[in-house]
């Protein structure tokens, strides 16, 4: 009589049978009582080359970063490349249809709204040390606070500071420098992600046959699951940020809440980061709306508190329904380690490149979970 971890096993694919009765293997053999352990030298060789590999990435962690920001452009516009090919359209000019497409949605963007956002905050940045004074005279009368107490003296000598240095040379210098690094990290992405998907059979094939030859075929299968669900990810991650930003500039502009333009691309932007994005968009909305009157900080509470409900129970099952969802814990876990690692942009990052680990994981390891 079969059982049932037979059954499970024969349902599966050859190769697929093949990985999952070795990895099965392993996590029986690991329940059994512990016995004595040798560790052979070629093993001791794998392990050392695996640290330098890990070591070695950590080094090039920014080229790693453009590599997978153009994994996730790639996946995204695949399906429209592929829609284009359906029609006999070459696919190298699909993808360039598709740039066309998406850089003229740029440049109106840039034109329409990124002078109103500097302008914005250009006045948030000479008006914030009044914004800090309001705030601080209204914790005055609810907490034990002097008017010489060190921790407002100290939080007003940093600010001042920081306020002072701004248009220093080095700063100056920085800006540019970052903003050179940026547009070449750009044309570098758009530049990869055009040979990816343009070359995608070929670098499928490559990929293949870096693995064995019994598991090549569920090598590909797995990377076009890969593929389809970050251009899922992605995809539906634009759609809740523009739609969360577009009800965050209505709900503040009826409310009468100064920059509300330059809070709701905040909150679109940082939409992309779970759990965490929501209440850092959520903290300059508060303060300027408290900085303006009471009554309009407690309804900015309120609005976010309404858009993420409509998110979480509405947006979220419709849009996201067909994309693997990270744990909280794992989700926090990669943000952590993506703002060590690469700042704002790591944690951005850091969210599909879990995504992609957990994707793997669940694919690989279902049946013998089942």
């Amino acid at each position: 009589m079969m059982s049932r971890d037979t059954i499970f096993v024969c349902t599966m694919l050859p190769e697929k049978r093949r990985f999952v009765n070795q990895s099965y293997g392993i996590i029986k053999a690991r329940m059994m009582p512990p016995q004595s352990v040798s560790i052979s030298t070629s093993t001791f060789i794998k392990a050392v080359l695996i640290v330098l590999g890990l070591w070695f990435l950590w080094f090039v962690r920014d080229i790693v970063a453009i590599f997978i920001a153009s994994l996730l452009l790639a996946a995204l516009i695949e399906p429209f490349a592929s829609w284009f090919a359906e029609r006999r359209i070459p696919r190298g000019l699909a993808v360039l249809i598709v740039y066309t497409f998406l850089l003229s949605l740029s440049a109106i963007f840039i034109l329409l709204f990124v002078p109103i956002v500097t302008q914005q905050s250009a006045q948030l940045f000479e008006n914030s040390s009044t914004y800090y004074t309001q705030i601080s005279e209204s914790l005055a009368h609810i907490a034990p606070f002097s008017g010489d107490s060190e921790v407002v003296n100290e939080f007003l000598s940093s600010f001042t500071m920081s306020q002072g240095g701004a248009g220093t040379f080095g700063t100056a210098f920085s800006t540019v420098k970052g903003v050179v690094g940026g547009v070449l990290a750009t044309f570098i992405v758009l530049v990869l992600a055009f040979y990816m998907v343009v070359e995608e059979e070929s670098m499928r094939k490559y990929f293949r046959n870096l693995a064995p030859i019994e598991y090549q075929p569920y090598v590909v299968h797995l990377m076009k699951k890969m593929s389809r669900k970050m251009g899922q990810w992605l995809r539906g991650q634009l759609i809740l940020g523009l739609v969360v930003g577009l009800a965050v500039y209505i709900g503040l502009s009826f409310l009468g809440v100064k920059y509300a333009l330059l809070l709701a691309l905040i909150a679109g932007v940082l939409e992309v980061i779970p759990y965490v994005g929501p209440i850092i968009s959520l903290i300059p909305a508060l303060i300027i709306g408290f900085a303006q009157a009471p009554v309009i900080g407690g309804a900015v509470i309120l609005l976010y508190l309404v858009v993420q409900q409509l998110e979480n129970n509405v947006l979220v099952p419709k849009i996201m329904q067909t994309v693997t969802g990270l744990n909280p814990i794992i989700s926090i876990i990669a943000l952590l380690v993506g703002l060590k690692a690469g700042g704002f942009a790591g944690a951005i990052l850091a969210i599909p490149l879990a995504m992609m680990g957990v994707v793997i994981l669940e694919d690989l390891f279902r049946d013998v979970t089942e």
